[in-house]
């Protein structure tokens, strides 16, 4: 069976290439380009790799820690004279998902802006106070603790 497929097309197999009159042949690059890889979910990686990062959901500080941490930055406030340095850690929102993160700078405070309740540093970083969950400082290591 094999042998007769064989001569099955003998009668043809040295003619030359058919070419149409009314279209032009294909280049060889635009035929390869028929069979390269579909992307029919295109952005699907994307959105699966923002899917699977992780975001940390915000704390809320109870009445206590809030009053210590209005403590800490007072003390910072009264002695900015000496620019003591202090590491700040508070939360940033994600601007796709629910959640965020925390950040920690280390910088002197310039100005504390009750008003629209924002901590600048020397260095022109500002922070929300409204976000801040710790405030350490070498001068608040000095300080004592209340009981």
């Amino acid at each position: 069976m094999a042998r007769n497929e064989s001569h099955k097309y003998d009668d043809i197999i040295c003619l030359p290439h058919p070419t149409s009159s009314r279209h032009p042949r294909m280049a060889a690059m635009d035929r390869a380009a028929q069979f390269s890889p579909f992307a029919a979910l295109t952005g699907y990686e994307e959105a699966a790799k923002e899917t699977a990062r992780v975001t940390e959901q915000r704390r809320e500080l109870d009445e206590q820690e809030k009053a210590e941490l209005d403590g800490r930055l007072h003390v910072l406030w009264e002695n900015r004279s000496t620019s003591p340095q202090a590491a700040i850690t508070y939360f940033v929102p994600d601007e796709r998902k629910a959640g965020g993160a925390y950040r920690t700078v280390t910088g002197v405070l310039h100005k504390l802006d009750a008003c629209v309740r924002r901590i600048v540093l020397t260095d022109g970083t500002q922070i929300p106070l409204d976000e801040v969950i710790r405030v350490e400082s070498p001068l608040l290591d000095e300080w004592p603790e209340e009981d």
